[in-house]
């Protein structure tokens, strides 16, 4: 079995025999892996608490043919922020299991691996409730699916000189926001505010965004835009949203 070394997050792990776990992580170089750390729920496991989800790690594998062994683990940032707050810690939830849904195994995506870092990251450093609806929107975006704010994803009717609508409506199966004469036949209502604040978000200015995203009503109905998006595309649930 060949050796490797690696940097990953790891999304989540399942028990396996009475000492075991088969621990999923999203790695820098290798997409995402399942590996077993084996003893690890032993008192004085040599990997301690460092194999938990969100945990950033550099870690040492042998590769199997459907496992791969877990040999060596160091801790690159637990983002313990994250599990000091029930708010932060279930949005961290979420992100992991997005991420999950859409890293393929045995397939390297740097893009979405330091997308989740970093998404990781500021949460941990900066625990707005925007942050979890905007990683599902960059990462809808990263796998091809961005979404057309600029128009009618139905008619093409074009906005005003601004880009500003009115929109009123967004259908997650036109791929983007509707006019008012679209919307009265579908699609879920989204209200101006929302809107801006979505382009705000995918236009490159997130970090404004997050400094000041708006009411709270406005950030909850971007995330349940961005949840009903993401499942709509994965084609399956996100349990960890029913959390929040």
């Amino acid at each position: 079995m060949p050796l490797y070394r690696d940097r990953g997050v790891v999304l989540r792990t399942i028990k396996l025999g009475e000492a075991d776990r088969i621990v999923s992580i999203l790695t820098q170089g290798n997409g995402k892996i399942r590996a077993v750390a084996k003893g690890i729920r032993r008192p004085g496991s040599r990997f301690g608490a460092r194999l938990e989800p969100t945990s950033h790690v550099a870690l040492q594998c042998y590769q199997g043919r459907e496992l791969d062994v877990v040999t060596q683990v160091e801790t690159i940032d637990a983002f313990r922020p994250l599990r000091e707050h029930y708010g932060s810690l279930t949005h961290a939830v979420s992100m992991l299991e997005a991420a999950d849904s859409v890293a393929q195994e045995r397939e390297r995506n740097q893009p979405l691996y330091r997308m989740l870092v970093g998404g990781l990251r500021t949460l941990a450093t900066n625990p707005s409730p925007l942050v979890a609806p905007a990683f599902f929107w960059k990462l809808l975006s990263l796998e091809g699916f961005h979404p057309i704010l600029d128009g009618c994803a139905r008619c093409g009717a074009p906005g005003d000189d601004e880009g500003g609508g009115p929109f009123p409506g967004f259908d997650f199966g036109e791929g983007g926001v509707l006019c008012e004469g679209c919307a009265r036949f579908g699609g879920r209502r989204m209200r101006p505010a929302a809107l801006a604040l979505l382009r705000r978000i995918l236009g490159g200015a997130l970090a404004g965004a997050l400094a000041d995203p708006g009411g709270g009503e406005v950030v909850v109905e971007v995330e349940r835009l961005g949840v009903g998006a993401l499942e709509y595309h994965l084609e399956r649930r996100l349990r960890s949203a029913a959390l929040f």
